[in-house]
């Protein structure tokens, strides 16, 4: 299966007949403000905000390992220093995987793909990559990370946020649930993976008081290419 990167959509115009721009966040904070302002525009904004904002992706959250750890031992400079290379495991990854990073907030990368398959295999990519570095560096400058995966719509700001039910999941699955280097995956995304590809093992969790269905990645069934090789066209 090709990877393309993730499709943009044209946005529709604003309620009072104004075009709207491309999805950023000025776009959105405009159409919020006038649905506060006018309620018996609601649905009609609603309507608008959806057909520009929202669409189906798999997100893509990683979390580095031990950040209050190793600022306390090391200092802000080092753990920076860490982020920096965390990032050159992990664009060039996403990138190769049909992916976009969305954001990155401290030790936090978030990035969008089209279908969970390809925020699978580039999860996979940068932990790989990752352990190659580490192979070459003492313990205090290794890096670990986890990684939640979700699948759904989404309402996307262009290069600056994502919301979502899936969104909040897969934070979650990311920043607290996986441990250093686990992928972990919603249902959503599961059920959307090809079958017979993966090996994942059913997790049981609970958030916010509510059962909480997932997966962790096992092993990959399939032989996967190294890196920056090329890409298949079947």
């Amino acid at each position: 299966m090709r990877r393309q990167p993730v499709a943009p959509h044209t946005p529709p115009a604003l309620p009072d007949g104004a075009p709207a721009r491309v999805h950023d966040r000025q776009t959105l904070h405009a159409l919020l403000a006038q649905r506060n302002q006018q309620p018996g525009l609601r649905a009609q904004i609603d309507e608008a905000i959806t057909q520009a904002f929202v669409r189906p992706v798999a997100m893509l959250v990683l979390d580095m390992c031990g950040f209050s750890r190793i600022t306390a031992s090391h200092g802000i400079i080092h753990f920076l220093a860490l982020i920096h290379r965390m990032e050159q495991a992990a664009r060039p990854a996403i990138a190769a995987n049909g992916g976009e990073v969305v954001k990155q907030e401290a030790d936090n990368l978030f990035a969008v793909f089209t279908h969970p398959q390809h925020a699978l295999e580039a999860a996979l990519d940068i932990l790989r990559a990752l352990d190659a570095m580490n192979t070459v560096q003492p313990p205090e400058s290794q890096l670990l990370a986890s990684v939640g995966i979700g699948y759904g719509p989404t309402l996307v700001v262009a290069g600056k946020d994502l919301f979502g039910h899936e969104m909040n999941i897969a934070c979650k699955l990311g920043e607290d649930i996986a441990g250093p280097g686990q992928v972990l995956l919603t249902q959503e995304a599961c059920t959307a993976l090809e079958p017979g590809r993966y090996l994942l093992h059913p997790l049981q969790e609970r958030i916010g008081g509510m059962a909480l269905h997932a997966f962790r990645f096992v092993a990959s069934l399939h032989e996967r290419p190294l890196p920056g090789a090329p890409l298949s066209s079947a």
